[in-house]
């Protein structure tokens, strides 16, 4: 982990996961795009561990460890199954890039199966607690190129590919009874259904992540995204999820959640592009960080 992510060494973080240096796994992970953050947002902080050596280490002021995460969501009721992996890594202490793949069973929309490939690049451009203050959130922009092979991106008249612009700021408040991470940001984005089903005109929204860290072995937390409006009348429902991270070994995390993302009979059944949704589901993830 960047050592500018390793605030404090009581049990750190966060959304779908944590940043806990006193020994347990941390944040960020890599979401279901690769990218360092929880499940669909991206955090502030960047991804990677220091290599043996801390400070003395050359190697740490130019490339960190790579970090690994993997997903499972099932979502039944639009008989959906999407597994993801990810990987990320920082380099000069500040630029994380990263890689993310996506396997969707999707018979519902047409395609047996969909493959999405992402690539992205965050740049941390404000520290936490800069100034020597305790209140200064961690800032930084990044962007994703997404690719989906889905094949009705041709009936639906979107196109396969696309960008995805975002800020985003993080901050681990310690002067509460228990530490609380905190993380909001604005996305510009042409995605439709996540970027699985295609891409179209941008629309800007918004995300929020809040995580409480009760115990350090464990972080219970809140994910938002809104839905992005991309022309068309085509819309994205508000995507939500409830989650829980245990920090099993100072490199594993296993994270387990119920995320909502829209009624998906919007989509199947009245073929409404307005709000699109594929339901409710369980989620489950393992992070490992080397």
């Amino acid at each position: 982990m960047n050592k500018n992510i390793n605030i404090t060494k009581i049990a750190l973080i966060a959304g779908f996961a944590i940043s806990a240096l006193s020994g347990q796994g941390g944040v960020p992970l890599n979401n279901l795009q690769g990218t360092g953050g929880i499940a669909f947002n991206p955090l502030a902080y960047t991804a990677g561990r220091q290599w043996e050596g801390g400070e003395s280490n050359v190697v740490n002021k130019i490339v960190s460890k790579p970090q690994v995460g993997g997903w499972y969501v099932t979502l039944p009721d639009a008989d959906i199954n999407w597994f993801a992996a990810g990987t990320a890594f920082t380099v000069f202490e500040r630029l994380e890039l990263s890689a993310g793949y996506g396997g969707i069973n999707a018979h519902k929309y047409g395609d047996r199966s969909i493959n999405t490939y992402n690539v992205g690049a965050k740049l941390r451009f404000l520290d936490e607690n800069a100034f020597d203050t305790s209140w200064v959130p961690a800032l930084a922009v990044g962007t994703v190129y997404k690719y989906t092979d889905s094949k009705t991106v041709g009936a639906l008249g979107l196109d396969h590919d696309g960008f995805d612009g975002y800020v985003v700021a993080s901050k681990l408040v310690t002067q509460t009874p228990i530490p609380v991470l905190l993380s909001v940001g604005g996305l510009l984005s042409d995605e439709v259904v996540n970027g699985v089903v295609g891409h179209n005109d941008y629309g800007a929204a918004a995300f929020a992540n809040i995580d409480l860290i009760p115990v350090k072995e464990v972080a219970i937390g809140f994910e938002y995204k809104q839905g992005v409006h991309v022309g068309d009348g085509i819309s994205n429902h508000d995507y939500f999820d409830g989650h829980v991270a245990w920090f099993v070994t100072d490199a594993l995390t296993l994270v387990g959640a119920y995320g909502y993302t829209g009624n998906k009979d919007k989509f199947y059944r009245h073929g409404s592009t307005k709000d699109l949704g594929v339901g409710g589901g369980f989620v489950l993830s393992i992070q490992y960080q080397f």
